[in-house]
């Protein structure tokens, strides 16, 4: 809320320099606002009484958008990535499968590590289990278990992530 969209009978004023101008009436704090050609912004709403700061809305508004725009810039999106693996894969094209996880993982990235039933290899779900458990046993130095191996419809699936 700016200026005349203030309706509290008091208020706490701070000046443009930060120095506490006491409470008085929003009118009044209006009146010295207006002196200094600046705009008179209420800044903590749910205070007893709330506090206002006489300040240039337009420079305000923009210095917000600024620190938006930088704590964006520094936040760090962490992509799942998935590897696939079935029931009766091979030792060398596991190891392959490992080596792509270790590349997701040191990128920072949560890997996916799904084993996918078709057919009649349905049957032999906890047999297969094994695998998954290999897998996360070799990538233990670099990576821990965020969530573990579950059924989810033909495919079982945990979710590794690196360790801190």
């Amino acid at each position: 809320m700016i200026n005349e969209q203030i309706r509290d009978r008091e208020i706490r004023l701070i000046s443009e320099n930060g120095e506490q101008l006491g409470i008085m009436s929003a009118r009044e704090a209006l009146k010295i606002a207006q002196e200094a050609e600046l705009d008179l912004v209420k800044i903590a709403p749910m205070a007893k009484p709330p506090v206002c700061k006489i300040i240039d809305y337009g420079k305000y508004k923009y210095e917000q958008t600024r620190k938006e725009k930088e704590a964006r810039k520094k936040q760090k999106t962490v992509e799942i990535k998935e590897v696939r693996l079935s029931p009766n894969i091979d030792t060398n094209d596991l190891n392959t499968k490992i080596n792509n996880a270790k590349k997701f993982i040191s990128k920072g990235n949560k890997v996916k590590v799904t084993l996918r039933f078709r057919g009649r290899e349905m049957a032999h779900v906890q047999q297969s289990k094994h695998i998954l458990d290999d897998f996360a046993e070799t990538l233990s130095d670099i990576a821990s278990v965020e969530k573990p191996a579950k059924m989810e419809g033909r495919a079982m699936s945990m979710v590794l992530t690196e360790k801190r």
